[in-house]
């Protein structure tokens, strides 16, 4: 096997491997909503209070799927 087509093998590989992040964070963030609408339907009056800690959850959540976006596109585009 050539160095050049080593080095983009480990690049697809590694691309795809760090795309995996993206993935287990739309679950996270299916999780979250789905409790959320758990918990509202069970005591309507808490989901005002729970909605704030809802939305912080889903920004922590979808950041770490843009970093691991981001890693992805480096492995894949970076020299």
């Amino acid at each position: 096997m050539e160095a050049d087509a080593a080095k983009l093998l480990g690049q697809l590989i590694g691309g795809g491997l760090a795309t995996i992040g993206v993935a287990g964070s739309g679950v996270g963030i299916g999780i979250i909503f789905g409790n959320y609408v758990s918990a509202a339907g069970r005591n309507p009056a808490a989901a005002p209070k729970l909605f704030g800690n809802v939305l912080l959850g889903f920004a922590l959540t979808e950041a770490i799927a843009l970093f691991a976006l981001v890693m992805a596109f480096i492995i894949l585009f970076g020299s």
